[in-house]
């Protein structure tokens, strides 16, 4: 299952792949939004979940400039490693996940660090990333203001903030990131989760509890 939009000459499309993901002793069957960007030259991978080939054939020939980790849950990140020896591009991860991700590839570390306000471009245009901790500690968004969408993984769904309670989460944490730095953009803003639908910032301010 996948779909895509465009955007000028660069396009989104999103690719579902099944796996599952497995945290504090407990196991889940799940579907993970892969996210490309880019136009016919080049393209960047938002979270390499379960499958490495069918990312990679998804790329279609493309040069890709970066696997970019929303946050190091395994259904993430479990096929970045092997994404990267297929198309050279290096996997980046926020250090507040560094841990995490040792769990699931504790013989290979990322490549690079994302952090707060560092932009990323792919095919002329340009990503921003925003640090938006409280899914996870590391948990990062990127705001891409040319195609006037954000890319979440699992801090902002359709229906509200992503889920906590298990390790390395923390509620008013997520809250805040959602709050402070998500509901700040355009109201018209496309959400491109990590799992499920698509949504907006305006669609999903009703769903956040007062502060």
């Amino acid at each position: 299952m996948d779909g895509s939009g465009v955007h000028g000459s660069v396009r989104v499309r999103r690719v579902v792949i099944s796996g599952t993901f497995s945290l504090d002793g407990q196991t889940f069957d799940v579907d993970n939004n892969v996210w490309l960007i880019g136009d016919d030259e080049e393209v960047l991978v938002v979270d390499a979940a379960h499958d490495a080939e069918a990312i990679h054939r998804a790329t279609a020939g493309r040069r890709v400039t970066a696997i970019v980790c929303t946050h190091a849950h395994d259904d993430h990140i479990d096929a970045a490693p092997a994404l990267s020896v297929l198309t050279g591009a290096p996997v980046l991860l926020h250090p507040g996940d560094h841990e995490l991700w040792s769990h699931t590839h504790p013989a290979h570390k990322p490549d690079g660090e994302l952090f707060d306000g560092r932009v990323l471009s792919v095919a002329g245009i340009e990503l921003k990333v925003v640090h938006t901790p409280g899914h996870t500690w590391g948990s990062c968004s990127l705001y891409a203001p040319f195609l006037d969408a954000v890319f979440t993984g699992d801090t902002l769904f359709h229906g509200g903030p992503g889920a906590t309670g298990r390790s390395y989460s923390d509620r008013p944490t997520i809250e805040a990131s959602v709050r402070d730095r998500l509901f700040t953009l355009p109201a018209a803003t496309v959400v491109h989760t990590g799992h499920g639908q698509d949504t907006t910032i305006a669609a999903e301010r009703p769903h956040l509890p007062a502060a």
